[in-house]
């Protein structure tokens, strides 16, 4: 067993780090009684912001990117279930229709929907898309 003890303390290791790596799964949007709940992991954020179609891309068809449009929570309010997380959730009441959306990590970095395989394209970018019933 003693010349067994390495090979099983690197296992031990290597399983913790894998564990460690392992994202939670967080759904496609989906339909709320309140609206569309929407959620995004990142747990190094500072802050993340749901953009769209349906709020003017977070200001940014306008002006420039507004921090406070779309605003998503990891505090255990609006339909965030766990305070602390890393996953940003919002639910935004939405009419029947498609739109278009992407995550704004700290106000910089866009990201399609790891959960929506649904994209389109729209002149040089690419968005996740969302149908409403």
């Amino acid at each position: 067993m003693v010349k067994n003890s390495p090979l099983v303390v690197l296992l031990i290791l290597s399983g913790c780090i894998v564990v460690q790596q392992i994202k939670p799964r967080v759904p496609a949007p989906y339909a709320t009684p309140e609206g569309v709940l929407f959620q995004f992991y990142s747990p190094s954020a500072m802050y993340v912001n749901l953009a769209g179609d349906f709020n003017r891309w977070c200001g940014t068809q306008d002006g420039p990117f507004n921090p406070n449009i779309g605003r998503m929570y990891d505090d255990g309010t609006h339909g965030d279930k766990k305070a602390g997380d890393g996953i940003w959730t919002v639910v935004i009441p939405l009419k029947p229709g498609t739109y278009q959306y992407k995550f704004v990590v700290n106000g910089t970095t866009w990201y399609l929907d790891p959960s929506n395989p649904e994209t389109v394209q729209s002149g040089p970018y690419t968005n996740s898309l969302l149908r409403v019933e």
